[in-house]
């Protein structure tokens, strides 16, 4: 299992910057780490991910050009850098790590994580 903790989240106004992070710790390492978030009323939903050893990223149309994840691996942290947020960026912020080989196409599927933090909530004000 891998245990996921994160931090990071605020209130902020519309075009301002925040960066999230995620710790992680356990016996192995994750194969892929993601972000997802959740707006009160909606499903859970992709925002990015990063394979942890190539470090190949991934992110959800909504969000690309904005938001940056990245991992430091001496930390075993995983950040997301996030810019030009608007308020339909408000949610609750997720990370999430599977532990074992799984297609890339899949990345965006919640449902394909193993492990998942407890969540940080951002919101941004317009």
């Amino acid at each position: 299992q891998v245990q996921l903790v994160e931090s990071g989240g605020g209130l902020v106004q519309a075009g301002a910057s925040l960066r999230l992070s995620c710790a992680a710790s356990g016996r192995t390492s994750p194969y892929v780490a993601g972000w997802f978030r959740q707006a009160p009323g909606a499903e859970r939903e992709f925002v990015a991910a990063i394979t942890w050893s190539v470090r190949n990223t991934y992110y959800a149309d909504s969000v690309k050009e904005r938001f940056t994840i990245s991992r430091d691996g001496a930390k075993s942290t995983v950040y997301l850098q996030m810019t030009s947020l608007k308020p339909e960026d408000t949610a609750v912020y997720y990370c999430a790590a599977r532990r074992d080989y799984f297609p890339s196409a899949a990345y965006s599927d919640r449902n394909r994580y193993d492990d998942w933090g407890q969540g940080t909530q951002v919101t941004v004000s317009s």
